[in-house]
């Protein structure tokens, strides 16, 4: 039995109590430094956040990327979609952490570096080893509605039910230690992605029924929870579908999005036959899923060449396998295989994997019958890796390596929450079934919500709220101030324009708390810090 490192970066529960300032002198101070600050920030960042299209921006719900010239009149330049690492980063075990962790830190380096490459794959792999207790603790008790049924969530305040969902999984990344889990937890809600705003509470009883209790178990089994969910029926308008009038939507989503792919090989006449077989498959009372063989079409059906045979009422809740079967189907089919392969690999290598890339991983998905583990397994090879390029934060991926590199305290969870719209990534609320964007050139535009969070964090000092500790900062010099910025927030990897740059404007002026949170906030809104 493998033996849990206790963690030594581990965020610590609430409780310090806050002796610094007034909330109005607070408030002041901080719109001080935001003045002085966006001018060097501009010198420090810029250089790698410039945007093709300003997609992404802040407080906006999600939407489709629209193509749109800017016209602001300042020259376009296209963001890098293949940017090469910096050449400070390691291509040893800390570029797998980078990878597999939604924020490195000095527990975790530590780890891999005693591990080597493929034992803390393996560990990172294994999640169910890691002993994540204190988190899922601190989780029922901060947000008791994530363990209700949907009968509980149904009578429930529907705003604390959406922000318990939000919040849970905010505090969940920054908190598990199981990283790479969470990692694949945040692919899987993009890739059966759904909106809050349509299915309500339902989702919460998704999240934690369907992506994960499967988000690294065998793909057919995360296939066929999500066909049986409440909550994606409702999204897709499952439950409207019968056999006089078969509604297309979920059939058409299930193979262009979830399996096989926009590219096919299914028909126009294959969705309309599969709307067809899933006829009957809805909901009842507050959110239970049914199959009603009344309203299920009977007949005969052809999808993808495979024959459904006609059946008779007669054999009632059996018509379900009819649906079942062709789920089934639809998860060993090889251009599943190829589509899955080449999602995890844009997900954590490259945005443009070779065909031979493809080709490779598909080939462990169809050997393994879609074994989750074995897939990324073979997509985190210590021969991809560590000449992969640079991939750009999405905005949840900023703001939890944020808290992971800060290490707040943290009691409270709204002020993330607030953050993270203001970041222009409200969480389950993307408006389509494709979910959000993995692409620089959608995220890029929005740099100056990314300056003005990293300016909010690290003025956090509140003991009813969040609290970034500068003590450990203060303890000593200015030169030591940096070397925690490097460790804690780049890995030891920082590069040396950006540790000259942080070093000059920490030294410019009165070593203090307001300056080392200055500094903090440079840190955070470092063109390094943006990628991973």
């Amino acid at each position: 039995m493998r033996t849990t490192i206790p963690d030594p970066s581990a965020a610590t529960e609430p409780g310090t109590p806050d002796t610094i300032s007034t909330d109005a002198e607070h408030n002041e101070a901080i719109d001080a430094r935001r003045r002085r600050s966006f001018v060097f920030f501009g010198a420090l960042a810029a250089a790698v956040l410039l945007p093709k299209r300003t997609r992404a921006q802040s407080r906006q719900k999600g939407k489709r990327p629209v193509d749109t010239e800017p016209n602001s009149g300042f020259a376009e330049v296209i963001p890098k979609e293949s940017a090469a690492a910096f050449a400070e980063w390691d291509t040893g075990t800390s570029r797998l952490v980078r990878r597999v962790t939604l924020g490195m830190n000095q527990g975790e380096l530590q780890r891999a570096a005693a591990m080597g490459w493929q034992g803390y794959l393996n560990y990172q792999l294994n999640y169910q080893r890691i002993d994540d207790s204190a988190l899922e603790s601190a989780v029922a008790s901060r947000y008791p509605l994530m363990t209700q049924t949907a009968d509980v969530l149904f009578t429930a305040d529907a705003g604390q039910v959406q922000n318990q969902l939000k919040e849970s999984t905010i505090y969940r990344g920054a908190f598990s230690q199981r990283q790479l889990y969470q990692r694949m937890v945040e692919f899987w809600t993009d890739h059966f992605s759904q909106s809050i705003d349509k299915v309500g509470y339902l989702l919460a009883v998704d999240q934690r029924d369907v992506i994960r209790a499967h988000a690294l178990g065998k793909f057919r089994d995360l296939l066929q929870a999500s066909a049986h969910s409440p909550s994606m029926i409702t999204y897709l308008d499952q439950n409207t579908s019968n056999n006089r009038a078969p509604n297309q939507n979920y059939a058409r989503e299930v193979m262009e999005l979830h399996t096989l792919s926009v590219n096919g090989p299914y028909t126009q006449t294959d969705v309309a036959e599969l709307s067809r077989v899933l006829t009957g498959w809805t909901t009842t009372g507050k959110g239970v899923f049914v199959f009603n063989p009344a309203i299920h079409d009977w007949g005969q059906k052809t999808v993808l060449g495979v024959n459904v045979p006609a059946g008779s009422p007669a054999l009632g809740q059996a018509g379900i396998k009819e649906g079942e079967m062709i789920m089934d189907f639809l998860a060993s089919h090889p251009s599943t295989a190829s589509f899955i392969a080449s999602k995890l690999l844009k997900w954590f290598v490259t945005p443009t994997p070779t065909d031979a890339q493809v080709a490779a991983i598909a080939s462990v998905f169809r050997a393994t019958g879609g074994d989750i583990k074995a897939v990324v397994r073979a997509v985190l090879n210590d021969v991809w890796l560590p000449t992969a390029p640079m991939k750009f934060k999405r905005p949840f991926h900023l703001l939890v390596s944020a808290i992971r590199a800060t290490n707040p305290t943290v009691t409270t969870t709204s002020f993330f929450n607030s953050q993270i719209n203001n970041l222009g990534h409200p969480l389950f609320q993307w408006d389509t079934p494709d979910g959000f964007p993995d692409k620089v050139e959608y995220w890029a535009g929005n740099i100056l919500p990314r300056w003005a969070f990293a300016i909010s964090l690290s003025s956090q000092n509140s003991a009813t709220s969040v609290k970034v500790d500068t003590a450990p900062y203060l303890a000593g010099s200015a030169d030591n101030v940096i070397d925690l910025i490097n460790n804690n927030y780049f890995g030891g990897e920082i590069p040396t324009t950006t540790r000259t740059a942080l070093t000059n404007y920490l030294k410019a002026g009165t070593f203090n708390d307001a300056r080392v949170r200055e500094t903090i906030a440079l840190g955070l809104s470092a063109n390094a810090f943006q990628w991973y």
